[in-house]
């Protein structure tokens, strides 16, 4: 049933393709072609300086891929589940603040948790970890956020403004 149709669209996709793609630039571009960290290259059990660490690094890297390819795949169904209700498209404006809160929020939690919390890794455990570069991590996540927002939040009123309720037509379905 298309119990949503011509109404705006929900901001979800979009900060689900955010948290996606955040994740994909961290694990591609942080683990992988400038190699400053791994899921848990900040551990003594697992050090990037051995080839057992390098493997288990490398495993679990794999699976943090693999959760990010469930987001974005996860915010792929959405889209389709919104247009399947008829909602109206996501402006770019809003659809992009969206992604990019998305993305600030994947930085500040995997951030606050990872780095913070667990200290499984840290921005550049090439370094040795310094806290400044996981701080400017944070900061970098929290401007993401509020960039994001603000974005959408621009579009969101004239998206309101387009959004309309059928109107039943006389007489259908009176046979």
């Amino acid at each position: 049933m298309t119990t949503h149709v011509g109404e705006p669209p929900s901001a979800a996709a979009g900060l689900m393709y955010g948290i996606g793609l955040g994740g994909f630039v961290d694990g591609i571009v942080l683990h992988q072609i400038l190699q400053w960290h791994h899921m848990v290259s900040a551990t003594a059990d697992h050090p990037v300086t051995t080839v057992a660490g390098l493997e288990v690094n490398t495993l679990a890297d794999g699976f943090f891929h693999l959760f990010s390819w469930f987001v974005v795949l996860g915010a792929s169904i959405v889209t389709l589940a919104q247009w399947r209700q008829g909602r109206l498209p996501p402006s770019w404006r809003f659809h992009l603040g969206g992604v990019l809160a998305g993305w600030g929020a994947f930085n500040l939690v995997e951030g606050l948790v990872d780095h913070q919390l667990l200290g499984v890794h840290h921005v550049r455990d090439d370094l040795g970890g310094p806290l400044s570069w996981d701080l400017g991590f944070l900061a970098f996540g929290a401007a993401l956020v509020v960039t994001g927002w603000l974005l959408a939040r621009s579009d969101a009123r004239s998206l309101a403004d387009r959004s309309w309720a059928p109107t039943p037509v006389a007489g259908a379905g009176a046979a």
